[in-house]
Parts: C-alpha cells; structure tokens; sequence
C-alpha cells in the first residue's frame, strides 16, 4: 500500500496523462490471444500509431534503410577523387592545411604527416558523371539513383562517441536513437513486426557495436530496436522452450494477461502497457519472422543480384536483402551494421575486402527497391562515422600506409523518395583534408531525414529530467538542396 501511494505522489504529468489510456491497455490485453482490434478488423497489417498521430507536412518517405559502415570507410579511396594528391605523394601535409585541428592519440605524436594519394583508380560514371572508386564497381552502375554529400563532418574524432553521436545526436550514450524516435513520433505500419529492427554482419571485427546504439534511451522502452540475428533463431527467447506447445503457450499468456491487469489498475504505471505491447509483438511475432527471414522462396534472379553472399544468413548480402523483405512488410527504420572499415594499417588490402563485401549487395539493394515501386517511399542510406586522413598513418612506405580518423570531412550516399538523384553536393579541398563548400553537420542530415518523414526535427521531443530532447539536441537544419 505504501509502494503504491507513494509512486501515486511521484506521478509525472505523463504518467497522469497516461491513466486515460487504460481502456486501451485493456483491448491491447484482448488481442494477446486473438489478434482482432477494438472494430472488430484483423489486426495482422493494422498500424500502431505514433506520438504525432498525423506528421507536421506531408512525408516523402515511409520508411528508412540505414547501411552503416562502422569503422569509418576512406572517402579518398571510394567517393571522393583528389588527383592532386599524386602530385604531393609523400609530402608533408602543409601546416595551413591542418591548421589547429584535433588529432587522435595515434598521429598527435608523428613527427612527419606525409600525404598519400589513393592506390585506385577512379573514373566518372552515369549522366551524373559520378566519381567512384574502382572498389565499388556496382555502386558505380547505380550513380544516377543516388546523392553523394562529400561535406559531412563531426565534432567526435573517436569511434565510439562518432558512432554514438550519428546514430542518438550526442556523444554521450543514454539518448535515444533515431530509430527509436521514429518509432516513438510515426509509430508501426505493420502490428506483427518491430517498427525498428537491427541486422549486423555476422563473423566481422573491428569496432565494438553496443546495444545502446539501438536502445531507446529516455523513451519508452517498446521502441527499442530488435535485433534479428543468423540462425535457427533470428530473435532471442522468440520460439517456445522444449516441450512447451501452443496451446501451453496460450495458457501462459492468458494468466500473464491477467496479471497484467491487476497490476496495471493497481499501479496505472505506463511501464506495464509497454511490457503489454512487447508480449502481445513476441507472440505474434512468432509467425511473423519466419515468414520474412524465409529467403528460400526468393527467385533466383533475386540471388543473381545481391550475389552468393545473400544465400548465408548474416552475410551483409543477406541483411540487404533482408531489409528489402522488411521494407515490404512496413518495417520504419532497418538499421545495417557493417565492422571492419577501421583502415590504421595495411589499408590497401582491408579496404578491397570490405568494399568486396558491401558494394553489390548495396546497389542491389538500391535496384531491387526501385523495380518493385518501394524505392519511392523508402530512404537508402550508405556510409560510417567520419571520414580518414590525407596523410598516412605512421610511416608511408611501398608495403602499405593506414589512414587516421577523420571528423572535418567524409562522405556519404542517399537515395530514394524526395532526395535529388545523380547530384554530388559539397566540395571538398584539392587535397581532400577541409570543406571547401556547403558543408553539412551530422544535425543537419538528421534533420533532412525526420523532414523526408514528415516530421519537424524541433517539435518532436521527449521531456526528461527537467528539458525537452530531441534528436538534433538544439541545432540543425534541414538540407533543402539535397531535396526534389
């Protein structure tokens, strides 16, 4: 009695709000066993609405596709051609140039800073007249789907709060991630499914990838991202332990549901609708993902494009073609997580192996989006955390040279609804070190994507020890050049 009265004095004005919402709790409670909403529909396709219910203007796009290189590809090597530095090869990269930049711990004791021009040859591709790197070979085909931004740039010189930083808005952990808000601000299009669902390459090392980089932060915890993993089970504890049947499992869930009941009228905590919504998701999900991670029905031209890759479960191949089956189903935000970019040493080979691994499977991606009419209201995004260094790691010798991180400049790609295709925008100078031209911030493409969506980056918030969050934190704007 005393727990709960004094939890009554500490209500929030959320969780005030929050008691009129009870009579929902309750329908949500009915359809843990049988899926039909309050209007008497199926509810296997029916949406789970957002926070905003309607978006601030009209949406571009439905959902999103976010191919994350971790590690930090070169934008020297793949996007962004600087025939200049042949000419400076080996070179000590000018003071002007690095004026009082920050570096890491790995090069701030170098004595030299020789500059080191990229080993691959480039050439212009498309109507567009793209440059891409002889790595990407596929990406190259597709040039004039998509928009290059070679002036990305950070504040964050180090993995960890880079990646942290591009994926919540802040270097700190514990914000939520951009994932989470859309799910939070728009909700699900599909009720048997996550509306934020996260495929990371199976077999691959380089920086670590923390679940908080998916994790929802001060938000509810329904909008957390679910992992999908390789395997005889693609969600953890989703199937039925041995020797428990359906009907077993039926049973189980209608005491839960009641129990859930009692609880929720006696505390009214809105904690406990998540906990509703995230058993009443597992159960049904116990069909639902099956069904979508069944690549064995998929044509064998679908194989022929995403490559042999995309028959082995966990292959970055088979995680594109993966999220292209989400994307059909109405997942929101896919998130893609590639390791192995982090290029110090031996870059040379390490990169040829990474841009081996990634660079069909992505244009296909991109293609296979396009012929089915999905690529329309979808947003294909492809890229790491910052950029690498015009100088060589250590020192610059014939067997191989590395590449240190990079904040001031870094490059990467988008396609899809409202985003202008076979565009490169921003510039870079001649040796590939500063923006020379319309630079854009990691808030800036944050609030270019919530716009495609139809949200506006500072309405949706989320009040929290006392401020309103959002994901641009207090600044940001939204690229209109980038936008048809």
């Amino acid at each position: 009695m005393h727990e709960c009265h004094n939890y009554d004095q500490l209500y929030s004005r959320r969780d005030f709000l929050s008691r009129t919402t009870l009579g929902m709790g309750a329908v949500t409670l009915a359809s843990l066993l049988n899926p039909v909403s309050a209007t008497g529909r199926q509810m296997s396709g029916d949406p789970v609405p957002g926070i905003l219910g309607t978006t601030h203007f009209p949406a571009r796009i439905k959902r999103v596709i976010y191919l994350l290189q971790s590690g930090a590809p070169s934008h020297l090597d793949l996007f962004d051609y600087k025939p200049a530095l042949d000419a400076y090869h080996g070179e000590e990269l000018p003071p002007s140039v690095r004026g009082m930049q920050r570096l890491t711990g790995m090069t701030a004791g170098q004595k030299s800073f020789p500059m080191v021009s990229s080993p691959f040859s480039f050439a212009q591709y498309g109507d567009s007249g793209a440059w891409v790197s002889e790595l990407m070979p596929y990406t190259a085909q597709v040039v004039d789907e998509l928009c290059f931004i070679h002036s990305m740039h950070t504040e964050a010189i180090n993995h960890d709060p880079a990646i942290t930083f591009l994926q919540s808005g802040s270097q700190q952990p514990g914000r939520p991630s951009m994932g989470s808000w859309l799910s939070y601000g728009l909700g699900s299009e599909n009720a048997n499914l996550p509306s934020f669902v996260v495929l990371v390459t199976k077999d691959k090392f380089g920086q670590p990838l923390y679940s908080r980089l998916w994790g929802n932060g001060f938000l509810p915890s329904r909008h957390q991202g679910v992992q999908f993993r390789a395997g005889v089970d693609p969600v953890l504890y989703l199937s039925n332990p041995s020797g428990i049947t359906h009907a077993d499992r039926q049973r189980h869930m209608s005491t839960l549901r009641e129990l859930q009941q009692i609880q929720l009228e006696s505390l009214q905590d809105p904690e406990i609708e998540t906990k509703i919504a995230q058993y009443e998701m597992a159960f049904r999900m116990q069909t639902s993902v099956p069904e979508v991670t069944a690549i064995d029905d998929e044509p064998e031209s679908t194989f022929t494009l995403y490559g042999e890759d995309a028959r082995e479960a966990g292959t970055f191949a088979a995680n594109c073609l993966l999220a292209r089956r989400m994307a059909e189903r109405g997942v929101r935000f896919i998130q893609l997580y590639h390791q192995g970019w982090d290029h110090h040493s031996e870059l040379y080979g390490g990169i040829q192996t990474q841009a081996r691994e990634t660079d069909q499977a992505s244009a296909a991606l991109v293609l296979d989006l396009k012929q089915r009419g999905l690529l329309d209201d979808t947003l294909v995004i492809w890229g790491g955390e910052f950029g690498r260094t015009t100088y060589s790691q250590g020192r610059l010798t014939k067997e191989g040279f590395g590449r240190d991180h990079h904040p001031r400049c870094f490059t990467l790609w988008m396609t899809g609804g409202g985003i202008k295709k076979g565009i490169s925008y921003g510039q870079t100078d001649e040796l590939g070190y500063n923006i020379a031209q319309n630079p854009v911030h990691v808030h800036d493409f944050q609030a270019t994507v919530l716009h495609l969506l139809g949200i506006d980056h500072e309405r949706l918030t989320f009040r929290h020890q006392g401020r309103r969050y959002r994901l641009t934190d207090v600044f940001g704007h939204v690229v209109h050049d980038l936008l048809t």
